[in-house]
């Protein structure tokens, strides 16, 4: 499923995400945490400052679904890893949401980069 530009502009400008992904049972969500996110060509991104080492991405790489808050929205989603080239647009949309920010410098680094996540809407189970 795809998100419609009207929830992700939603998303964006309301900049209160919390990730909740599944915790180890695979049906229990985890604590909701707030997060950085950033669109890029109709798609909803999102990294992790500790890199892989975040509690939330690792729990996202290995269950690959729970839900995010955002916007007054609920949502149930999956979770993809990204790597490659699209991570220096990724790069450019945080440095244009964020920087003003004394934190935007971690988030680009290639820490942040090696946790980058790709969150697309799924069917509820």
């Amino acid at each position: 499923m795809n998100w419609s530009q009207d929830e992700l502009a939603k998303i964006d400008q309301a900049d209160n995400l919390k990730i909740a992904p599944f915790r180890e049972d695979g049906a229990t969500y985890g604590t909701p945490t707030w997060i950085w996110e950033v669109v890029v060509d109709g798609s909803l991104y999102v990294r992790g400052y500790h890199g892989q080492k975040s509690r939330w991405y690792q729990a996202a790489h290995h269950q690959k679904a729970g839900r995010i808050i955002a916007a007054g929205m609920t949502r149930e989603v999956a979770f993809e890893p990204i790597d490659g080239p699209i991570n220096d647009r990724i790069d450019d949309a945080y440095r244009a949401k964020y920087g003003k920010s004394p934190y935007l410098a971690p988030m680009i680094s290639a820490r942040a980069r090696s946790a980058t996540m790709r969150i697309d809407l799924r069917e509820k189970r």
